[in-house]
């Protein structure tokens, strides 16, 4: 194994105004996966974290609640770690902004930023509510949007058309606490200018994050860069900056300055130099974070980091939104279920499996298809992986007094294949893609389970106790290299299994050794299969609870929560997800009456050419949460290109290779966002099967005709 490694890890900061909820969970959990691998591997890696408590917005709801801005962070901050710990989501510092830490650090940021001729003053207008006394950040103004005219649109961007603007071209703004028509004022504000590190930032944009987020980054290269605003007038909860009157860094600021401040408070506390972390040239530092906030990260951060004569992250890995039931997440709509709302329904441990299933180190968007979700979680995990334990490990318990024999030349030989696979696992771990962690140990679960089948212990225990013992040594060895595996993973699940083994500790060399020859722990339950009443819970229990996001509540948006919902929860009891206005499947007691459209006779439904094709490849579509992109070869017809919606079905499309599909060879090729698609897919079959995907044995060979 390579030298040890000393890595700082950092996810972005969750804001103290409100809960965590199942979006935000994506990027911790994953945070989570990466870390806890990084030390199973033996290297020196810590996760450092904190609570976003300025700004606005907690002032605010501070002062509704009657409450000092310190007492409503301390309590949220309270409530947010213990959400984390009961996720299984571990940090080795989780601290706060509002620390003296932050405040010498933010400080001294300033003082770099103002020595290098970064700072420049400048008058801005800006929305001013005379009943609140104060100025108005741009989501607490609503209005007419100025590019489309649709109504109720908050302050910086229109939900309707996706145009961006200043709140003060707004059309009839409201100040969204009080009520009251804002009026525009002139206001001094401190402005940290990038255009002097114009040729810095291009290059370290490159070299530092992903092509797709580079180019985007890029497209602003082409002119000057402007001066990003880091000021905000009083009133408001922050740090004050220096040499002003009624000035405060702008949360944004402060925020990112808080991973060094949590860093240096963790260094406090455990006897080590903070230089010999962050600014030690072998360290590594990792920034996880949404690709909403990519900006702040890869723009106005490494411009302040330079200018204060700090080290640079290595790398800024970005993910896409959460969606449920292909619908996108969104807090301002009440579209979301809070961390708590699922933890009083559903195990923690489920979620943090799907999630790794799902997340492939990219940015595009992650579904959380709720049918595939308790599929998944019950078919892979608990019946694929799981089952080996628990039939082994049971049996062994019952009928053979608890204690493992020695592995014959075949039981060697599956324990060998699973270590083989030692560094792939690794190199999935390490590149983020924990959805082919997922694939690989799901491969040699199967691996495992058909020697199992094929020795048929629950036979042979009947006539040939120590051969059944020889055959359960090696499915529960096997097992146990799985379970360090997924370790990472499922950190609560492979304590149990350690337990079981009779360790007291796992390091990823772990899987180089064996148990042979010694007792079994007593088994313990290590996964329960979920059921769709608990999710059906979690649902209804989603829709009396209002999203705690500061913001005013709109009755047509609670009532848009509840619907939507409910349809999701429909879904589940039908065991596919349906989409508004969608036909149930016949029998359902629920199923609303479609109408059929107008019959066609049979020489209409002639003129369809159905081909037989052969997938070369098939692939998700960036920023579609529905597109597969298919390539098939058609045989006579050449190669065809098609774009089909059904990616909640294939949520592994490089497994549809090589298979064969039907599809309509003479529809009018059509002008896509994305592409042109040159006919259609037949699909058949619910979610997560592949129904309607025939293998090569099922059919007669490309551009075949069907008939």
């Amino acid at each position: 194994m390579s030298e040890k490694r000393r890595i700082i890890v950092t996810s972005a900061l969750p804001y103290a105004n409100g809960d965590i909820h199942l979006g935000h969970l994506v990027e911790y959990i994953q945070t989570d996966f990466w870390v806890r691998f990084q030390k199973l591997r033996g290297n020196d890696c810590v996760y450092v974290c904190a609570d976003d408590t300025h700004g606005t917005p907690v002032m605010i709801r501070a002062r509704k609640e009657g409450v000092k801005p310190e007492d409503l962070i301390a309590r949220t901050h309270a409530i947010h770690l213990k959400d984390f710990s009961d996720f299984e989501i571990s940090f080795d510092n989780y601290y706060t902004t509002n620390s003296p830490e932050n405040k010498e650090l933010s400080e001294l940021f300033f003082a770099a930023m103002e020595k290098s001729g970064g700072i420049t003053r400048k008058s801005a207008p800006q929305l001013w509510c005379e009943r609140c006394g104060m100025f108005l950040p741009d989501r607490f103004v609503k209005g007419v949007c100025p590019k489309c005219g649709a109504e109720n649109q908050y302050g910086d961007s229109c939900d309707k058309c996706g145009s961006t603007y200043a709140a003060e071209e707004l059309g009839r703004p409201v100040c969204t606490t009080c009520g009251a028509t804002p009026i525009v004022k002139d206001e001094e504000h401190l402005y940290f200018e990038l255009e002097p590190q114009h040729e810095f930032l291009r290059e370290w944009i490159t070299g530092h994050t992903t092509s797709d987020v580079s180019n985007k980054l890029l497209e602003w290269f082409s002119e000057p860069l402007r001066g990003w605003c880091i000021s905000r007038s009083a009133p408001y909860f922050g740090f004050k900056i220096p040499g002003t009157n009624d000035k405060y860094f702008y949360v944004w600021v402060d925020a990112p300055i808080g991973y060094l401040a949590s860093l240096k408070n963790w260094c406090s506390a455990h006897g080590e130099r903070f230089e010999d972390w962050w600014q030690n040239p072998k360290s590594e530092r990792y920034h996880f974070i949404g690709k909403d906030i990519i900006r702040f990260h890869c723009l106005f951060w490494p411009g302040m980091l330079n200018v204060a004569g700090f080290a640079q992250p290595n790398k800024i890995f970005v993910h896409g939104f959460l969606t449920v039931n292909g619908e996108k997440m969104s807090k301002s709509k009440g579209t979301f279920v809070n961390a708590r709302t699922y933890l009083e329904n559903l195990p923690a441990a489920a979620l943090r499996y799907y999630y790794a299933a799902k997340l492939g180190g990219t940015a595009d968007d992650m579904d959380l298809n709720l049918a595939d979700f308790v599929q998944r979680v019950n078919s892979d995990l608990v019946g694929k992986i799981t089952n080996i334990a628990s039939r082994g490990g049971q049996m062994l318990q019952k009928r053979l007094e608890g204690r493992l024999g020695s592995l014959d030349e075949e039981g060697r030989a599956l324990v060998e294949k699973c270590r083989a696979a030692s560094e792939t696992i690794a190199k999935f771990y390490e590149d983020r893609r924990f959805n082919q962690v997922v694939v690989e140990v799901c491969r040699l679960a199967d691996a495992a389970n058909e020697y199992f089948d094929r020795r048929e212990p629950w036979k042979t225990v009947k006539t040939d106790a120590e051969a059944t013992r020889t055959t359960l040594t090696a499915a529960l060895n096997a097992f146990r290299i799985l379970a360090i595996y997924l370790k990472p993973i499922l950190p609560v699940y492979a304590e149990k299994a350690m337990k079981l083994f009779g360790e007291a500790e796992w390091t990823w060399n772990s899987i180089f050794s064996a148990r042979e020859n010694c007792a079994l722990g007593v088994y313990e339950y290590l996964a329960s299969r979920i059921e769709t009443k608990q999710v059906d819970a979690m649902i209804a229990q989603a829709t009396v609870k209002p999203a705690d996001s500061g913001e005013v509540a709109h009755e047509s948006r609670a009532s848009k929560n509840k619907e939507e919902l409910a349809e999701h929860s429909s879904a589940i009891k039908s065991g596919s997800a349906i989409k508004s206005g969608s036909a149930i499947k016949s029998g359902s007691a629920d199923a609303p009456v479609v109408p059929l459209k107008p019959e066609i006779a049979f020489p209409e439904f002639e003129k369809l050419d159905l081909r037989v094709g052969v997938v070369e490849s098939c692939e998700t579509v960036p920023k579609s949460s529905k597109l597969l992109k298919f390539v098939l070869d058609a045989g006579s017809l050449g190669k065809r290109t098609i774009f089909s919606g059904i990616r909640g079905a294939y949520p592994e499309p490089e497994k549809l290779v090589g298979r064969e599909v039907v599809f309509v060879a003479n529809l009018a090729p059509r002008k896509m966002s994305v592409g042109v698609s040159e006919g259609m897919i037949l699909f058949a079959g619910e979610p997560g099967a592949c129904g309607g995907v025939l293998s090569p044995a099922d059919a007669a060979g490309a551009g075949t005709p069907v008939t």
